[in-house]
């Protein structure tokens, strides 16, 4: 009889701890945030965070909540873990959004549940003061401090919010003036934030133009330090002249126009380099009157550069050729690549642009011929092999789970998707290798758990990265401009052009 009565406790009590293990599995993973548009990582769109989403359950997302928004989030979430709520509330996970008419909304990370909504214009600023109404298609970012979300305002601001109530941060310089002339300049991509290798926090908020390219607007690059309020102006043409231009005959300014930079993640930061990362789009590209159309340039990570210049530059040869037709290199800024130690350079870009080619840049020294003012010296220039103009940001990635460790890189457009690999010749110089295609065009992709996620108009997409091979859609959304994916926390974020917000999960 006590080995019969042993039994049926045993299993009992394995039982139990069985239950016990599951039930602490989703709060035994650290939880983390993803605070602008290119995440943590330096700005690659990979999320080396998540671990509950994965190449073999990818094919069991849900949808968790469908939520209306003020207007369309023609951006990317910002999500927050863990912020404080007023009055002794217990804390919460929490998704930001900027629309095109200047809200910033907050919503509850698992539920949609609104919790806050502040606006910032558009008031009566008319794009180039005609008759249509100024927007955005920016996006927030989330302070270090974790108290507070920064979004662009169509008054020509940055204002800073409390995370846990919205309320407007007004002290210490805030809001911040980052264009005098908001009605001819845009703000299109979205706000970054970086943690310098001095330990100084820093905003970085880009300029361009309206479509039409209209207008006296001149693309430039405002850095505010988070912890002085301090700012630095960067201007792309002029650039020795390191301020807000004014409207014409109210001050300051400058002959050049247009030379915007309008790409969606806006400014790179890289902590091996400690500089930041940004392109122009078309116009005069003259060093000696600090001109830079057409142009990867560098900065420090305080957003200066050197005697009115940056401190180092890349122009492709051909720059005329794409002033004159359009061909934008500024449509992306470079996504950073992680090398392996067999790389003779060990800090690599991607840029990409309007003309369709992918160009690998030493990001240690941009023309390979030391210093800004070159032409040329890009390490290889390829084809997108699925062709077209990129209006997207690459992502990148290292394949580990099959062991090999080769680095990708992802690019999405009107015409389809592509993986390429990352190879090596004998002297240790990076090239691309096309491995895979796929027809479905869409936004910028990212990458979590091992899985490629990308939207496309009217649904989104999870694939194997290694083959592109299709995991998961959802055919079940609105149309989509700009608006890309992020995952955090196992969960899936996407806007769309319904002027919703729909999260997916496991």
């Amino acid at each position: 009889m006590p080995h019969r009565l042993a039994r049926p406790q045993v299993f009992l009590a394995l039982a139990l701890c069985a239950v016990t293990l599951v039930a602490a599995l989703p709060n035994a993973v650290a939880a983390y945030d993803w605070p602008a548009f290119g995440g943590p990582n330096a700005f690659t769109g990979l999320n080396l965070d998540e671990t509950q989403i994965t190449p073999n359950n990818v094919g069991q997302l849900h949808r968790l909540f469908r939520a209306s928004l003020p207007d369309i989030a023609d951006g990317v979430p910002a999500v927050l873990t863990g912020a404080q709520m007023p009055g002794g509330a217990a804390a919460r996970d929490v998704v930001f959004l900027t629309t095109r008419s200047g809200h910033l909304v907050a919503l509850d990370a698992h539920s949609g549940a609104q919790l806050w909504d502040v606006q910032h214009g558009p008031g009566d600023c008319k794009i180039n003061k005609g008759s249509s109404v100024c927007y955005t298609t920016s996006s927030p970012a989330i302070d270090p401090d974790h108290q507070s979300v920064y979004t662009y305002g169509l008054d020509g601001k940055v204002h800073r919010h409390a995370v846990a109530d919205g309320t407007e941060i007004t002290d210490g310089g805030w809001p911040q003036v980052v264009s005098l002339k908001p009605y001819d300049e845009k703000g299109s991509s979205a706000l970054a934030v970086s943690t310098a290798r001095d330990g100084n926090h820093y905003l970085y908020v880009a300029h361009a133009g309206y479509p039409g390219d209209h207008g006296d607007y001149q693309g430039h690059v405002t850095t505010i330090n988070l912890g002085t309020g301090e700012q630095k102006v960067f201007n792309t043409v002029c650039s020795d002249q390191a301020v807000h231009f004014a409207p014409k005959g109210q001050g300051p300014n400058c002959g050049a126009v247009q030379s915007a930079v309008w790409a969606r993640q806006g400014v790179v930061y890289s902590p091996d380099t400690d500089r930041v990362y940004f392109t122009t789009g078309n116009a005069a590209w003259s060093p000696d009157k600090h001109h830079w159309g057409d142009t990867v340039i560098a900065l420090n990570a305080d957003g200066t550069g050197a005697n009115g210049n940056p401190i180092d530059t890349y122009t492709p040869a051909n720059y005329d050729d794409l002033d004159r037709r359009d061909a934008d290199l500024g449509s992306a800024a470079p996504t950073i690549l992680p090398m392996p130690a067999t790389s003779a350079y060990p800090h690599v870009g991607v840029q990409t642009g309007k003309d369709g080619k992918l160009r690998l840049l030493n990001l240690d020294d941009l023309s390979t011929q030391g210093g800004q003012g070159h032409l040329g010296g890009d390490l290889t220039v390829v084809n997108v092999p699925q062709g077209g103009q990129v209006l997207t940001a690459p992502a990148t990635w290292t394949d580990g789970y099959d062991g090999a460790g080769d680095t990708w890189v992802f690019v999405t457009n009107n015409g389809g998707v592509s993986g390429l690999r990352v190879t090596f010749d004998s002297a240790g110089k990076p090239g691309l290798q096309s491995v895979w295609q796929g027809k479905t065009g869409g936004t910028s992709p990212m990458i979590a758990g091992d899985v490629l996620f990308y939207a496309t108009s009217g649904g989104v997409l999870a694939l194997d990265p290694q083959t592109g091979k299709e995991l998961w859609r959802d055919r079940d959304l609105g149309g989509i401009h700009w608006e890309s994916p992020v995952v955090v926390n196992g969960i899936l974020y996407l806007t769309d052009g319904n002027g919703k917000l729909t999260a997916w999960g496991l």
